[in-house]
């Protein structure tokens, strides 16, 4: 008898949990959305003196407030890049870094609580006539989109030549440990 009351007992205060502290969930509405641009031309092709560069599905994706349509967060670049070495020499490329400028040419700034990712770590040995590709993701100014439109982008490799050339310099005057 004593156990059926505390089965009846336990049952009661399991019902009531489920059932009396059930509370409606109401589904909110998402109040961002991810929106992808592709810039124009979505490809272009970089020749300098050693490489020749191919920025190929280039498109800004970015997190925007759906009441305000104001741009939250830092947007992103994304896109494809292939890079040719042109010379005689074995090039080690380290990064790959751009710079959004202005219409004018000068470098549009970011705000002080944008995330600055302007460097593309790169790692590739190329020997002449070598091709290395990969993925572009990097962040823009979110200034670049509204207040001070994309003119240009300034693509800079960071590499190391092979051969590489090395001077050595020995100091002339005797150095003496006292």
């Amino acid at each position: 008898m004593h156990f059926i009351k505390i089965f009846i007992l336990l049952t009661l205060s399991l019902a009531i949990g489920f059932f009396g502290c059930a509370k409606e969930r109401k589904a909110e509405a998402p109040t961002q959305e991810q929106v992808t641009k592709n810039l124009v031309p979505p490809k272009s092709e970089i020749k300098g003196q050693v490489f020749l560069v191919e920025l190929s599905d280039l498109r800004v994706v970015m997190t925007v407030n759906i009441a305000s349509k104001e741009v939250v967060g830092t947007p992103s670049l994304k896109g494809s890049i292939k890079i040719t070495n042109k010379s005689k020499d074995i090039q080690d490329i380290q990064a790959v870094t751009v710079e959004c400028l202005d219409e004018a040419g000068k470098p549009i700034p970011y705000k002080p609580d944008e995330k600055i990712e302007k460097v593309y770590p790169f790692w590739k040995v190329l020997q002449p006539e070598g091709i290395a590709e990969g993925s572009l993701d990097i962040t823009i100014p979110a200034n670049a989109i509204k207040e001070k439109p994309l003119g240009k982008l300034e693509v800079n490799l960071v590499y190391v030549s092979s051969p590489l050339k090395r001077e050595t310099l020995i100091l002339s005057e005797k150095i003496k440990i006292e």
